[in-house]
């Protein structure tokens, strides 16, 4: 049986080929998006970065700790209280004790993340001076990195207002931070809060010194006192997210367009199969003769795919980090179990993607496919109505049922891109019973045009039906993920934004220009001074819930003034009143367990107190941007980050210039209300951008890779009947125009299923967003879907006139007289 096997696929090398091709590539991306994938569960080991001359360091402990019955469960809580005068007292008193502040310092000519501390941390990292000396007086500082050099000037706005500061010297820069050192004094007048305290003694003595509350860090424990220590493992979340999202797509498709592959070519070698029945070859020899051909296609294409894997995934690593999807120092690991999955996968996919076209090649008997014309006029099986039902009503009623139970998922990235699989698969069932109507319907008008080459194509189509599917099924793949996943990206950030429109009615909107960065304390006192100007101060905080006594949850939180806020927002209300919002009471979202007004619940703030507050009103769901209020009172130590302005009627423009110069003189950014949703809202990320066509990239170059591999074999199995055309009188460039147009007719079928599936799944978000209250218009990426249509255009048409040019250099009575 193997020699048999060896045999045919040496005979029918174009029929293999195509099978060998799509199967590497499809391994090499399994194992390409795996390895990079498997370096991301770990980050890279990093010691203490701020604090490496430091032997201890204390800082307010920022853990919340709660014993479940589950065992303990933590959570960081967002605003940690500043370590004590008292504890620092006692510190000081065991030994050498080095005070560190942290504040941000804006102006231009420094970065966006630009930090200010005092002179005598800079000795624990350690920084050296490179140029200049160091600060001896206020308005003098010293910075990281070359950009500034020493007799610098810079305008910088702190905390505490802005002024003219004098860069006096350099530092080599740590990597980590850009930061300027000011004198101890003038450090502590910007920021009186103590961050945390170095202390030159033993452990013990410290623990004992400082008791409950505290973090005591030795070791490599002193990098939880560095700036976001946990940036590295908090990066990677989102690249494996991502690479898990495309490995799931790189097998989907894998399966689905290598089983699609192993079907057509079983389908094109019906007759071959019969004259084994008449030769004496029993139904279960052909079906062992199948499956070998596809045990030698799967070890051998699995191993090149390992290959081009192994390769592959450095150069994706590279290309991640380059742009700034991935964090610069992400490598491929040692790991080698990802080329073992992908190897196995590739076997099996060649395997399963043959068992049901090997039990078809099974029953054809010994003389059913000498007497079957090259028409295809069966119906599909009872079996491929039953799945093929099945699957498109389980992809269906999943889309409905997340819509009446939890319509808020189909807005998570995790859902909304393998939501469109179970659609895919089910369509591409029933293809053989849809691609006839839709191909009759796609070339009514241009079969009654003058001439014979549309009414040919049509009928060419529709006589091999699956030919035609074949060919289509890459095609309703990349449309159908191209407009799924760009579109809905597209209509939840417009979603977002027009949410963020209606909500925000603030004539002015001030902010530091970093996320989360402290405003000056002079632009909030010259804003308020301001004649008939209404102020609403926000400060950024959180909240953390135990939910069913077992997990604790943590929610975004803004402190607002009820008055002043109903000024400059339109928060979306559904219960209770944001106006009752007090010192003893929070407001709540649509998410949370607990949503009637008037019930009490625990929370741990963003100083890690614990509150028992009412809830005073409940805002809804949308499309997750609500988030809880409190007051300024259970918000302790977070800084005032974002200042909302109503103008009055009278003068409005007379107060807009006097805030324009505070914020000019202050180093605030100042925009317009509309303007600061168009900077905040966009229709998405650079970031989401790239992952989502290195998805849809991924599934782009294997789809097109399987149309041109189809387009080929369909061709090549076609030369006798381009040579009958030949011989009734049509010139070759009539028949390759023939092949272009079925070609790109095969192709507008392919995309007009594609279209359907994006469309459901477009209207499944449309209706969640509606549901949750937010309607929007669907935002429809024509650009994209255009673009891979014609890229598919393309490809199929190369892909079939090539070999069909090719094959008509050999004389038409020859190639008519030839035999399979």
């Amino acid at each position: 049986m193997l020699k048999l096997a060896l045999q045919g696929m040496r005979t029918r090398w174009v029929t293999f080929v195509g099978s060998f091709i799509a199967l590497a590539l499809g391994v090499g991306l399994i194992a390409t998006t795996g390895l990079a994938l498997a370096a991301t569960f770990s980050a890279p080991d990093r010691g203490p970065e701020r604090f490496v001359k430091a032997p201890v360091v204390v800082k307010t402990s920022d853990l919340v700790r709660v014993d479940t019955p589950i065992g303990e469960r933590t959570r960081t809580i967002t605003d940690p209280a500043p370590v004590p005068a008292a504890v620092t007292a006692k510190l000081a008193a065991l030994g050498r004790a080095v005070e560190d502040r942290t504040f941000p310092v804006t102006g231009r000519g420094l970065g966006a993340d630009t930090v200010g501390h005092p002179w005598s941390v800079a000795a624990l990292t350690p920084y050296a001076l490179t140029g200049g000396r160091a600060p001896s007086a206020p308005g003098e500082a010293v910075a990281t990195g070359d950009a500034l050099r020493p007799g610098t000037r810079v305008r910088a706005a702190t905390p505490r207002g802005s002024e003219e500061i004098t860069v006096v010297g350099t530092v080599a820069s740590a990597g980590f931070e850009n930061a300027l050192f000011f004198t101890d004094a003038e450090a502590a007048r910007i920021s009186p809060d103590v961050d945390a305290v170095a202390v030159h003694a033993p452990a013990d003595r410290v623990e004992a010194a400082v008791g409950a509350g505290f973090d005591v860090l030795t070791g490599d424990e002193r990098r939880r006192a560095d700036p976001d220590p946990d940036r590295d493992a908090e990066a990677l979340v989102s690249v494996n997210a991502l690479l898990g999202t495309a490995a799931g797509i790189t097998g989907f498709v894998s399966v689905f367009v290598v089983a699609s592959t192993f079907s057509f070519a079983v389908a094109q070698r019906r007759r071959e199969f019969g004259l084994l029945r008449t030769a004496g070859a029993t139904p279960a020899q052909v079906r062992r003769m199948v499956f070998t051909e596809a045990f030698v296609i799967g070890v051998l294409a699995s191993a090149a795919g390992c290959s081009l894997g192994a390769a592959g995934a450095p150069r994706l690593a590279a290309w991640m980090a380059d742009a700034g999807i991935a964090p610069a120092w992400f490598r491929i690991g040692e790991q080698t179990w990802p080329l073992h999955t992908a190897f196995w996968t590739g076997l099996c996919v060649a395997l399963s993607g043959v068992v049901v076209s090997s039990w078809r090649a099974g029953r054809i008997g010994p003389t059913e496919a000498l007497r079957e014309s090259a028409v295809d006029s069966r119906a599909m099986p009872v079996s491929r109505w039953l799945i093929g039902g099945a699957v498109l009503a389980t992809g269906l009623g999943l889309l409905a049922l997340a819509l009446l139970d939890s319509p808020a998922d189909l807005l998570k990235r995790k859902t909304y891109v393998t939501q469109p699989m179970l659609l895919i698969v089910g369509f591409a069932l029933f293809a053989p019973v849809l691609v006839g109507p839709l191909n009759r319907l796609l070339t009514w008008l241009p079969a009654r045009l003058p001439g014979a080459t549309a009414m040919l194509a049509r009928e060419n189509a529709s006589a091999g039906i699956r030919r035609t599917a074949a060919v289509a099924a890459p095609v309703v793949i990349t449309v159908a993920l191209a407009a799924s996943l760009m579109g809905t990206t597209a209509t939840i950030s417009e979603a977002k934004a027009g949410e963020a429109r209606k909500r925000i009615t603030a004539d002015l909107v001030a902010t530091a220009g970093g996320e989360g960065r402290a405003l000056p304390e002079e632009f909030l006192r010259r804003a308020r001074a301001v004649p008939g100007v209404t102020v609403s101060a926000t400060r950024s905080t959180g909240v953390i819930v135990l939910e069913e006594g077992v997990a604790l949850v943590a929610s975004e939180a803004e402190t607002v003034d009820p008055a002043a806020h109903a000024a400059v927002s339109r928060p979306p209300v559904v219960a209770g009143r944001l106006a009752d919002l007090d010192d003893d009471s929070i407001v709540v979202n649509e998410e949370w367990l607990t949503t009637e007004v008037g019930d009490r619940v625990s929370v741990w703030l963003g100083d890690g107190r614990t509150a028992d507050l009412r809830i005073a009103a409940v805002l809804a769901t949308g499309t997750g941007d609500n988030g809880v209020y409190v007051t300024e009172r259970n918000a302790a130590g977070a800084p005032v980050d974002r200042v909302d302005l109503a103008l009055p009627r009278d003068g409005a423009d007379s107060a807009a210039s006097v805030l324009g110069a505070a914020a000019e003189a202050t180093g605030v950014q100042l925009l317009t209300g509309d303007r600061w949703v168009d900077a905040h809202y966009p229709r998405s990320s650079e970031n989401t951008r790239l992952g989502l066509w290195l998805i849809l990239g991924i599934a782009l170059v294997y789809t097109g890779i399987a149309l041109a591999n189809t387009q080929m074999m369909a061709t090549s199995d076609r030369v006798r009947d381009l040579a009958s055309l030949r011989l009734t009188g049509a010139t070759k460039g009539q028949v390759l125009r023939l092949v272009a147009v079925e070609a790109l007719v095969v192709v507008a079928v392919g995309a007009v299923l594609g279209a359907v599936i994006a469309g459901v799944n477009l209207l499944g978000v449309w209706s969640a967003l509606g549901l949750l209250g937010v309607w929007s218009g669907v935002v429809v990426p024509w650009g994209t879907v255009a673009a891979v249509i014609g890229a598919s255009a393309l490809l199929a048409t190369v892909a079939s006139v090539l070999p069909a040019s090719l094959a008509l250099r050999v004389r038409p009575v020859e190639l008519a007289g030839t035999r399979e």
